[in-house]
């Protein structure tokens, strides 16, 4: 929830914005608790190269207090556009007092300059949050932003590695902590790999994906230059599982700022009757709880996946929380913008839906 104590004292300030060469944002942004790669330039720029991307440092009195990617495109003649914020903005400490007063200034200079000042409808995608009420959500409302489409399985998982190993193990559900056990007893080996190890994770991917025969629409084909190209101090992390020496199970993890965020995992057909996953994802947590600064693990969602939904939901157990995707959230100032902003996501939407809707048929199968 929103602190309106801490809301009113900065009801009057405003924040200097400050324009940021995307090397150097992607060298510093490890500072912000709330970076996540969605606000990573090298991630953005490879994933939506129709865009131009714009990095903010916003100053109150001088000091840097937050920050934003910012991806933005105009249309011809003048008639609008689009500016999109995706996971932003983020606030270098968000223990501080008036954290979220600084992310609420931050969106009104996105509006400024963006929706004001440059005529486009501003879009913006709060960060999933481990709290049942999200706190940019109720921001972006109280300045007239309006809700745009759902996910239709907006569930999202958070897992609380804030704790000692044992009140983290003791919190998973009942039948997540027997398959750990018996994981356990596989003589299976956790390694935290170097970014010279990604092509033994690049190999289970596709393994995996050829094996189930689904649609991959994650962007993994752009993972490689994520790896390759991110400064040290942000790169992911990567892990692995073996089993007499073979990999078996992986994963990608961001885990820089405060919460983590895991990526993109990977099996071998071994890895299911020796329960890698368990192993794989137990070690993990292990290990970002031993990193001071992070405090959730955030598992993403299911695509309303039972088997999924069971094995994450057991996982995040009595100590984590599974919250909502919040929904994008859009504003325009002028006419025009509007007009041409909602014409596009309708597009946009409908297409999205159309194409759910193919991937359910070619999963139920004409004959379900």
């Amino acid at each position: 929830m929103i602190n309106k104590n801490n809301a009113s004292t900065a009801e009057n300030t405003t924040l200097e914005v400050v324009a940021v060469d995307p090397r150097v944002w992607d060298q510093t942004a490890h500072q912000f608790d709330d970076i996540c790669q969605e606000q990573m330039n090298v991630f953005a720029a490879e994933r939506w190269p129709q865009m131009n991307v714009d990095c903010l440092h916003f100053l109150r009195d001088g000091e840097l207090v937050a920050g934003c990617l910012i991806m933005h495109r105009a249309a011809p003649l003048g008639l609008g556009g689009l500016a999109v914020c995706k996971w932003g903005p983020v606030v270098l400490d968000t223990t501080a007092v008036d954290a979220e007063a600084i992310h609420g200034l931050a969106i009104d200079a996105l509006v400024q300059k963006y929706a004001i000042e440059g005529r486009l409808m501003l879009s913006i995608l709060p960060r999933p949050r481990p709290s049942e009420v999200n706190f940019a959500t109720e921001q972006l409302l109280a300045r007239r932003f309006k809700p745009g489409l759902g996910l239709p399985f907006p569930n999202r998982y958070f897992v609380n590695v804030h704790v000692d190993d044992e009140a983290m193990r003791a919190s998973f559900g009942q039948k997540w902590r027997a398959h750990l056990k018996k994981s356990e007893k596989n003589g299976l080996e956790f390694e935290h790999c170097d970014v010279s190890q990604m092509p033994v994770f690049y190999d289970l991917y596709r393994s995996m994906t050829d094996r189930k025969q689904f649609p991959d629409y994650s962007a993994f084909d752009s993972l490689h230059h994520l790896m390759e190209n991110i400064d040290d101090s942000a790169r992911p992390e990567l892990f692995l599982v073996r089993h007499d020496g073979e990999p078996v199970a992986g994963a990608v993890i961001f885990a820089t700022g405060d919460t983590a965020v895991y990526l993109y995992g990977a099996t071998n057909d071994e890895a299911l009757p020796l329960r890698a996953g368990y192993l794989m994802h137990w070690e993990i947590m292990r290990w970002l709880a031993r990193q001071d600064r992070i405090k959730w693990y955030d598992l993403g969602g299911t695509d309303g996946f039972l088997g999924l939904h069971q094995f994450k939901n057991g996982m995040v157990g009595k100590a984590g929380i599974v919250s909502e995707v919040p929904r994008v959230m859009n504003y325009a100032h002028w006419m025009l913008p509007r007009l041409l902003g909602e014409t596009l996501f309708f597009a946009r939407d409908t297409k999205a839906q159309v194409m759910r809707w193919i991937k359910s048929r070619k999963t139920i199968g004409p004959n379900d």
